[in-house]
């Protein structure tokens, strides 16, 4: 752990019972930088009647140190959660508005997420190791899931939902549904409403459903890899089903951004197969990559079908920074039977650009850094086989 991340732990109230938070030292930190722009977010006041974002922050990192369960966790389980607890609603920054004359922030909890992953990335340099990138990713997660306790029971179906949130803790090590139940707990009583009671009760019940499908505080056990993503991706078949492995062989994307090193990676995990490289792609047809990408998407689509009909192994090589940009290419794998693996590449932010400014084919790094505003790493259900590996 770096001497800047460590100087930030430190800083949060959570070694022993009764500490208090220290807002002016978080605020001189990256990661409390937020913390004075959140007096400026006004927030309505039928929901909210503490006052603006910060009020509110505050209010949620008093409650959470009040909660027994959270000083049963252990000392990095609650540096983590109330790190989260102290960005969950940094989001509201860029997302909040006035609609109809009621305010509102949709979105919040997404952009949040990663308004957190690029501030703890850059600031921090967090994907220098693993144990760094689980930390951070872990604190992402909460941010991005904190109001899903309370809406749990509103979905289609709530037990696969939170087992595939739980899943998640197989790549964030530091993630549980226990720690995202009592953010979502202390999210709520640092309101001044009406429905607080209500709200904390739908928490409540969330976390005895999610013990009862046994994802509490960790993933749920699977017969298969198989059997997990066909039951996550929304399979008519039972969590613990025994099921045929009718897949050939594999499709495996790459994901991460320019300069993690996934062109070297694959010359070294991957030496028999054959490559479907988007960039490679561009520099043939003469696209740019700031250029409509519409000509080397369908080519690339085209390339992979050929290797899909043959039943021919294949690595995918592009950024896939998005759940959206991956979606779209592990649709049309699974559509022709593939087995798909995800393999997420990460490295010390100093030490990506250096990699990138020394490539043949350098992206700016003022793009690099847009990149990064919109990553989002592949969650466990995305991929029969997903890994996240610094490199």
């Amino acid at each position: 752990m770096n001497e800047s991340f460590s100087r930030l732990l430190a800083l949060l109230p959570v070694q022993a019972r009764g500490a208090e938070a220290d807002y002016a030292a978080l605020a001189r930190e990256p990661a409390g930088a937020f913390l004075p722009r959140l007096a400026a977010v006004p927030q309505e006041a039928k929901w909210h009647g503490e006052g603006d974002v910060l009020a509110h922050t505050k209010l949620v990192c008093e409650r959470l140190l009040e909660l027994d369960d959270f000083w049963a966790l252990s000392l990095q389980q609650r540096q983590t959660l109330y790190l989260a607890a102290l960005l969950h609603d940094i989001g509201k920054i860029p997302c909040t508005r006035e609609e109809n004359g009621v305010i509102t922030a949709p979105g919040h909890s997404q952009t949040g997420a990663q308004m957190a992953r690029s501030m703890l990335t850059t600031a921090y340099d967090m994907g220098a190791d693993r144990a760094m990138l689980s930390f951070r990713e872990s604190v992402c997660l909460l941010v991005r899931y904190h109001m899903a306790p309370e809406h749990v029971l509103e979905k289609e179906n709530p037990e696969r939902y939170l087992r595939g949130l739980a899943a998640n803790g197989e790549l964030a090590e530091g993630f549980t549904l226990r720690m995202l139940c009592l953010l979502a707990k202390a999210d709520c009583l640092g309101r001044i409403a009406d429905d607080v009671p209500q709200l904390v009760e739908s928490v409540e019940l969330c976390a005895v459903l999610a013990q009862d499908c046994g994802c509490y505080d960790g993933p749920c056990d699977f017969p298969s890899a198989h059997v997990q993503h066909a039951y996550l991706s929304g399979r008519r078949v039972a969590p613990d089903q025994p099921l045929y492995d009718d897949t050939w062989s594999r499709a495996v994307m790459l994901c991460g951004l320019p300069g993690t090193g996934k062109d070297t990676f694959i010359a070294a995990h991957y030496p028999g197969l054959p490559m479907l490289s988007l960039d490679e792609m561009r520099r043939a047809m003469g696209v740019s990559p700031e250029d409509d990408q519409g000509r080397v998407a369908q080519a690339a689509k085209e390339k992979a079908k050929e290797y899909l009909r043959a039943k021919q192994s294949f690595v995918f090589n592009a950024t896939n920074i998005t759940p959206d940009l991956r979606g779209k290419w592990l649709r049309l794998f699974e559509q022709y039977g593939a087995n798909t693996e995800i393999v997420y590449l990460e490295t010390g932010w100093r030490e990506r650009a250096r990699r990138n400014a020394d490539r043949k084919y350098a992206v700016p790094e003022a793009a690099v850094e847009r990149m990064l505003d919109k990553l989002t790493p592949p969650e466990r259900s995305e991929g029969t086989y997903v890994q996240w590996l610094c490199v």
